[in-house]
């Protein structure tokens, strides 16, 4: 069976098992825009080399207030980070919940921020009756025994956002039973019609919404995201006690210029519209596969049968994310980047062969 890996973007791995070079591997395991990094900002880090010889703005003032302005809240309500990962670490670590819940499968990072502090965890399945989406079922499950809820909106891997109505529905129960809500709106920018919670944060001090740069702006290895919340008591307490600088120089740049970049993201919702489409409906076409329908720029799937089918398409030098090691999932359960469509070709003819052979 192939490597899955804890997430993806395991190219090095998977081409080493597979004998392949990894320059080779054409990547459909990492959910990042293929647009690749926005011009404006590459222009930008090229003017601004000479930067790197000077420690950053240890508060990030600059950084901070530009994002305030694009969600449109006080400064003090914004806490960025080096990635969305290191924001679910810190506020773990500074929150320190007792009794948590997990809306499983989903990213596999807040269990780990939560076993690392030893909180006790519940889980509550995503039923693939119900493909995978979250119902007003859910509601009867949050009590009074909880110190917080993750939600991710739209779900990881599944693609799924939950409807707006429940959602507001579990802010409010939450609020009344003094749950900490922890929402995790990382691809949310790729759905800009969708309802998101920063227009919130003012009315509910129990609500955190997490962002990330990383993914609409094809910037994995620069590390963005940012944390909002009315409970400025909680994010002062995590700036005065965090370790320094852990925002790059170039990364601490970038929010004010992609932020409004209006060209790129335009060109990414036109080109998300078109081969969201294309790559689901091409999709459907295999018998064996049942899909859900996406919301953001990955799909998730099921096969049937006993196939392994990360390995088959590896022989075709594309790698595929497995979610046999999500909770609640198996070794028929995949997810794939929406990406170029030249790129979703290439993925549809090869799993052609795949399934005549």
């Amino acid at each position: 069976m192939a490597i899955s890996g804890q997430h993806g973007g395991n190219v090095l791995q998977m081409a080493a098992q597979f004998h392949v070079d990894p320059q080779m591997v054409l990547d459909f395991s990492a959910n990042i825009n293929p647009m690749g990094l926005p011009d404006s900002l590459q222009t930008a880090i090229i003017e601004h080399l000479t930067d790197a010889e000077q420690y950053p703005d240890i508060e990030y003032t600059e950084l901070h207030q530009a994002i305030a302005s694009h969600i449109g809240c006080d400064a003090n309500f914004v806490l960025a980070g080096n990635g969305a990962t290191e924001l679910i670490f810190l506020w773990v670590h500074y929150f320190r919940p007792r009794r948590a819940m997990i809306i499983e499968p989903t990213f596999a990072e807040y269990r780990r921020a939560l076993e690392r502090y030893e909180c006790d965890i519940e889980s509550y399945p995503l039923l693939e009756q119900d493909n995978y989406q979250l119902t007003e079922a859910f509601l009867n499950s949050l009590n009074a025994g909880l110190d917080c809820l993750f939600l991710c909106t739209p779900n990881n891997p599944t693609g799924l956002m939950p409807e707006p109505a429940l959602l507001e529905k579990i802010i409010i129960k939450c609020q009344a039973l003094n749950i900490a809500l922890f929402v995790d709106e990382s691809f949310i920018d790729f759905l800009p019609h969708a309802t998101n919670c920063s227009s919130l944060l003012s009315q509910y001090s129990h609500l955190y919404v997490l962002r990330s740069l990383t993914k609409f702006y094809a910037m994995p290895g620069l590390r963005l995201g940012y944390l909002l919340s009315s409970d400025i008591s909680l994010l002062n307490k995590i700036r005065d006690q965090r370790e320094p600088w852990t925002i790059n120089t170039f990364a601490a740049l970038s929010a004010d210029i992609v932020l409004n970049d209006d060209d790129y993201n335009q060109a990414t919702y036109t080109w998300l519209a078109q081969e969201q489409r294309y790559l689901f409906d091409a999709l459907n076409q295999f018998p064996s596969l049942s899909v859900l329908k996406p919301s953001a720029n990955y799909i998730f799937f099921t096969v049937a049968g006993d196939i392994d089918l990360q390995s088959k398409l590896m022989g075709h030098q594309i790698l595929i994310r497995s979610c046999a090691n999500y909770p609640q999932l198996n070794q028929q359960h995949y997810r794939i980047a929406i990406k170029s469509h030249q790129d979703n070709m290439r993925l549809i003819e090869a799993l052609n062969e795949v399934f005549n052979d």
